[in-house]
């Protein structure tokens, strides 16, 4: 039998096959990539809520309702976070800033998955700057440098601020602890304190049952003049 003669597989059967192995390239890209693709998109988000803080818009954004559902919070994936650079309906009301680590981010009132893309959530409702346990929840990524994740490398001392575009105020880290999801007191408040509580994993690793948490106590309140801003640059 001649070279010519001999039985090909079906074309049918080929492109099969290759399609296959196309799409198996795609997938193997796409796992690749998704994660440094999701850190990008977040770290812009922040960054582009970040600049659009102001008064007024505080002023409003804290009469809107919000969702403070401990359990409703899941893990951040690509879909959440491509669908909120894509709405960018976002509704800050404040910052905060932790420069001893390099963390900038917008505060969100409430617990959706959309805010904590993007930044930090309050975790109780009605909580305000300046009184009782103020309370900030915030995703660790497997960026060191993006939302929660820098809390990881905060020390005893440190200073936390935040504003609401009013008043900037002023807390010295008091405690650092490591504990299971389910000591939920740390954000209670305390009789006669005036506390910021700020919690994150103490992994990026999905299912993880321990927190990180940092505490401080209020230290000072100033206006909020550009000078002062400026810890928020």
């Amino acid at each position: 039998m001649t070279q010519s003669n001999k039985k090909q597989p079906p074309r049918k059967h080929r492109w099969i096959w290759r399609t296959i192995f196309t799409l198996g390239i795609l997938l193997g890209l796409a796992l690749i990539f998704n994660e440094p693709i999701k850190l990008f998109v977040v770290d812009h988000l922040s960054q582009w809520t970040m600049a659009q803080v102001d008064r007024d818009n505080v002023n409003k954004n804290e009469k809107r309702k919000a969702t403070f559902d401990f359990k409703g919070v899941k893990a951040l994936d690509i879909n959440t976070v491509g669908n909120a650079a894509l709405n960018r309906d976002l509704h800050p009301i404040g910052k905060v800033a932790i420069r001893s680590v390099g963390l900038k981010l917008p505060i969100f009132k409430g617990l959706s998955n959309e805010n904590l893309s993007a930044g930090a959530g309050t975790m109780k409702a009605d909580q305000k700057m300046g009184e009782g346990n103020y309370a900030l929840a915030g995703h660790y990524m497997t960026n060191q440098g993006i939302l929660f994740s820098p809390l990881k490398n905060v020390k005893q001392d440190d200073i936390i601020y935040i504003t609401d575009m009013k008043k900037v105020y002023s807390y010295k880290v008091t405690s650092k602890q490591v504990v299971n999801e389910t000591q939920v007191q740390w954000i209670d408040d305390v009789a006669g304190k005036k506390l910021i509580t700020m919690v994150t994993c103490a992994s990026p690793t999905e299912g993880e049952v321990d927190r990180i948490i940092i505490q401080g106590q209020l230290q000072s309140v100033k206006k909020a003049t550009k000078q002062h801003l400026k810890v928020f640059l």
